[in-house]
């Protein structure tokens, strides 16, 4: 078995979905791993990864406004408020969506569906520098 690894860093503007499926792929491509696994982690607290539909971005808006409505700013039961009114809602969404996402690589390729993209979810209202692994494992043809 082969094990690449690469980190990637992603600069965002604040809240919102920021596909990275091609950079993920350009990870997945200098591996030269045809049939593996591609695990992608991302070392925050505040911002996360999900899978979600990347052709119709009203999909995108729907999901950021979900979660707006799930963990609002300014609820005057948070006590976490240190860095702003975004910081505990920001945990929050990042707590109920996931800090990694695995996906297959077949063919040299990440095996994605026909509308799926690989997203970094930034719940954070400033913009950040975004550190992500990348770690394909498996075989070479």
């Amino acid at each position: 078995m082969t094990i690449h690894t690469d980190t990637i860093e992603i600069r965002t503007t604040g809240k919102g979905l920021f596909e990275i499926t091609d950079r993920v792929e350009e990870v997945v491509q200098r591996s030269v791993i045809t049939t593996g696994l591609c695990s992608v982690f991302i070392f925050h607290t505040s911002a996360s990864l999900i899978i979600t539909e990347n052709a119709d971005p009203s999909a995108r808006s729907d999901v950021e406004r979900w979660f707006e409505r799930l963990a609002p700013e300014n609820d005057p039961l948070y006590t976490h408020t240190a860095e702003g009114p975004d910081d505990m809602p920001s945990h929050l969404r990042a707590a109920v969506t996931k800090t990694s996402e695995t996906v297959h690589v077949d063919g040299g390729s990440l095996t994605l569906g026909t509308w799926q993209g690989l997203f970094l979810f930034e719940h954070r209202s400033r913009p950040h520098n975004r550190r992500i692994r990348v770690r394909v494992m498996g075989e070479t043809s």
